[in-house]
């Protein structure tokens, strides 16, 4: 007897609308359970990790057990379990996080670039003003970019290289306006991110020869806690993860309350440098999918890229550890009895099709699908979540969960289980534009879209036949993203289709004279 399944189901309902088609068949389609609102006494905690994908992490599935703490945090916590960055690197994806706007409308789209300065008031912090103590902190000096735009709106914003061993860090000194000073003395004139020879032969080189000094004294103190070197950002910060962790604790318990902080921490993004307790971990029967070389990039081979990933993992799994002694002294102090924490990423990380990293026009799964579990106070209980979210979700949830106001140009929605409904039928967006001006309409940049169990990929402006491409598929039966369905399922491409350049055309109108 033949078995009707759910493509056969898709196929066969081609003429009529997706939302019809793709309501019944999505795993976990019943609501699912809310947990009680916080109120505007409650502290506020988030902790993003840099480039940790949630295809990487034990508490997702994955088979390795990297995060075996994570998961201990997930029984008292909501975990969403289709959770996307906006973004695919950090400056778009904590932008987008931390205004509710996706990248087209803030325009963080570069490496190193800003959002609109017309927007900055829209961000998270000044939303929280009033009840709140607001705290910011990232080692990462790109992100560090976007929140020196919000400064006027935090209260305490720490140095990058606030819990360091080691730093070339100067533009520090300024704190009227981080972002000039940090450019100014770090990138140009002490040449702070890998540049041969400093803009300034005297100043730079000093500099240098100063930085050097404590570098090698922190690598001889501790060389053997790191059999592949310190702990490092993209910036000359050495640290360890050990200190970045017992900072963050005692930075929470000196804060008022309620407070709302933000933790951005570098790790696990490259360069990997796990402990030595966790450096000989996985050296196992895994073998990933190999999935082909994709035709508009990535040429690293198999065996590399395997090798690459064990590292991550190993570095996920001592990154873990340290997570679990911070929420156990939170516990222990009694900071969790009325606050919500948040674990997130930024972005994931790819080691498939030839390509390693983020800073690609790729836009699979594993560098999209970033972790998201919260704590509310008093939870006992896990609360699984399957329908698509994205990171615009996360300022409306936090600004209702602290009973502040939620702004009308907010793009995100409130999250099922917090307070939002469960829409299998809500499409979402991720954008990679880097190469595109942030003054002009998109025109080179990959976009994609979630929408119930499909994704849909749009290529535009790059060479050869990715000046004007789709993929699709279909995450819920092939999660590698194998079977690109975009010709083979024309109905469910169209409407996808036109709903992406919709939602493009919008957001290029701004443009329009």
């Amino acid at each position: 007897m033949h078995h009707f399944s759910r493509r056969d189901f898709l196929k066969l309902a081609a003429a009529i609308p997706i939302s019809a088609a793709i309501v019944p068949w999505l795993k976990n389609s019943a609501p699912p359970k809310l947990v009680s609102p916080a109120t505007s006494s409650t502290n506020v905690i988030v902790i993003l990790f840099d480039a940790m994908s949630a295809r990487n992490l034990s508490v997702y599935g994955y088979p390795r057990d990297t995060t075996p703490n994570l998961a201990r945090f997930a029984e008292r916590a909501t975990v969403y379990h289709s959770h996307d960055s906006a973004g695919n690197f950090t400056t778009p994806g904590t932008t987008s996080l931390l205004t509710g706007l996706y990248p087209w409308t803030h325009r963080a789209i570069n490496l190193t670039g800003l959002m609109r300065r017309n927007l900055t008031g829209q961000n998270l912090f000044r939303l929280m003003k009033g009840r709140h103590q607001r705290l910011a902190f990232t080692e990462n000096m790109f992100a560090n970019y976007i929140l020196s735009q919000f400064h006027a709106d935090i209260d305490i914003h720490l140095s990058p290289a606030s819990f360091d061993v080691a730093n070339e860090i100067r533009g520090q000194w300024f704190k009227n306006d981080l972002s000039i000073s940090q450019r100014t003395f770090d990138d140009f004139l002490f040449g702070s991110q890998g540049i041969t020879t400093p803009a300034s032969l005297l100043l730079g080189s000093a500099e240098r020869l100063y930085f050097l000094r404590q570098l090698v004294q922190a690598q001889n103190t501790y060389s053997a806690d790191y059999p592949v070197g310190l702990p490092e950002s993209v910036y000359p910060i050495y640290y360890r993860l050990e200190e970045v962790f017992n900072g963050i604790f005692q930075s929470i318990k000196s804060l008022k309350t309620p407070t709302f902080a933000y933790f951005h921490l570098f790790p696990p993004h490259q360069p990997y440098r796990p402990s030595k307790e966790f450096f000989s971990l996985f050296f196992d029967s895994y073998q990933p999918l190999q999935k082909p070389l994709h035709p508009l990039e990535g040429n690293l081979p198999q065996k590399d890229l395997d090798g690459r990933r064990r590292r991550y993992d190993q570095y996920i799994a001592d990154l873990d550890s340290q997570f679990g002694r911070l929420m156990d002294n939170l516990e222990q102090s009694g900071f969790l009895d009325n606050s919500v924490v948040m674990v997130t990423g930024d972005h994931g990380q790819l080691f498939e099709r030839g390509v390693h990293g983020h800073t690609t026009a790729l836009m699979y799964d594993p560098v999209l699908h970033v972790p998201l579990l919260i704590s509310t106070p008093g939870q006992g209980s896990r609360n699984d979540i399957y329908a698509p979210t994205n990171s615009v979700d996360v300022l409306p949830t936090l600004l209702h969960m602290a009973n502040q106001a939620i702004p009308e140009w907010c793009e995100g929605t409130l999250l099922p289980g917090l307070g939002g409904e469960y829409d299998l039928n809500r499409g979402t967006f991720s954008i990679e534009a880097k190469l595109n001006s942030a003054f002009a309409p998109l025109k080179t940049a990959t976009i994609a879209m979630r929408k119930g169990p499909y994704k849909l990929i749009h290529y535009m402006g790059y060479k050869g036949q990715y000046a004007d491409a789709y993929e699709m598929y279909n995450l819920e039966e092939d999660l590698e993203e194998m079977h690109d369905l975009y010709t083979s399922e024309p109905s469910i491409a169209g409407q996808l289709r036109s709903e992406l350049l919709g939602a493009l055309n919008k957001s290029n109108s701004q443009f329009e004279n």
